[in-house]
């Protein structure tokens, strides 16, 4: 793994903001699930899809960030095939997972505002099992096929992935075989799950803020659409970069690399850090139960 191809004389101080991310990532979302954990009024389903976004950005940002920063500072470039292959499945098995949570914790927030009298009965225990499991499904079967396909393609010498991480577009390019399935199946796999995604939220948010413009309330219309604003940001962030590094790779020879290989850098860095300040600490049950996890503890 060369890092960042082109910028390699500034990986101490990209190093920096990489290494905040990361810690920002550990801490807010270790706390989230520890606070959902301790509260027993925080078990209901939107508190269970936030919990697994919490456990999908952990796993998925380390399993590339402890490796980047060794890159970026001990020039620890060497990684294995297996180990390669390993961080690959994960980084894509979970971004397909955590595009489905997203998707869910939409349809959560549109239940509860638009029918909140129905709400547990509509996300009652075996629809929000169901959910999770198709969620997690689904990225199994999408994501297999890739690793296999890898696993079993001859690669050239000298074996260089011009990347930060393990991303599939970029090993796929070390690969001596007939690699045109594999290729056409990760854009494929990739647009579908992106563009249906986030149309299913941009319809699900559409709906809430159509309720929302119903209400009487000026300040509860403002905090609906703070609220509604801040995750479509947030979401935009997730989607808008990952899409734009895969086409620029593909179609784009002539852009410098540094520039895809940061793009696919923030897609898998940001959101896992913000994830728990917009969904987190933005939600009044998440502080009041944090303040009665403090009040017990003292």
């Amino acid at each position: 793994l060369t890092g960042i191809p082109g910028l390699q004389h500034l990986h101490h101080w990209i190093s920096i903001p990489f290494c905040i991310m990361y810690l920002v990532t550990l801490a807010g979302n270790s706390t989230l699930l520890c606070v959902i954990k301790a509260d027993p009024s925080l078990h209901l389903p939107m508190f269970l899809f936030l919990s697994m976004l919490a456990v999908i950005d952990l796993v998925m940002s380390t399993s590339i960030t402890p490796k980047m920063l060794g890159i970026f500072w001990f020039h620890s470039t060497a990684i294995s095939l297996d180990a390669c292959l390993t961080q690959m499945y994960f980084v894509h098995a979970f971004s397909v997972m955590e595009s489905g949570v997203l998707v869910a914790m939409a349809f959560d927030r549109y239940v509860a505002i638009c029918n909140p009298l129905r709400y547990l009965s509509i996300l009652n225990g075996p629809i929000v099992v169901a959910i999770c499991l198709a969620t997690l499904l689904r990225a199994l079967v999408f994501m297999s096929p890739l690793t296999f396909q890898i696993r079993h393609l001859p690669l050239c010498s000298p074996a260089v992935v011009d990347h930060s991480y393990c991303e599939h577009m970029a090993v796929l390019k070390l690969a001596c075989g007939d690699a045109a399935f594999s290729n056409t199946y990760s854009l494929s796999i990739s647009t579908y799950v992106g563009s249906l995604d986030s149309l299913l939220i941009a319809l699900s948010y559409a709906l809430i803020l159509r309720a929302v413009l119903s209400l009487s309330s000026p300040q509860a219309r403002k905090k609906a659409f703070s609220t509604c604003g801040s995750h479509l940001c947030i979401m935009a962030a997730f989607y808008i970069p990952g899409l734009l590094s895969m086409y620029m790779e593909r179609y784009h020879q002539e852009l410098p690399p540094h520039v895809q290989v940061l793009l696919a850098d923030i897609y898998l860095l940001i959101p896992p850090a913000f994830n728990p300040l917009i969904y987190g600490i933005r939600t009044k049950q998440i502080r009041d139960g944090a303040r009665r996890a403090i009040s017990r503890r003292r």
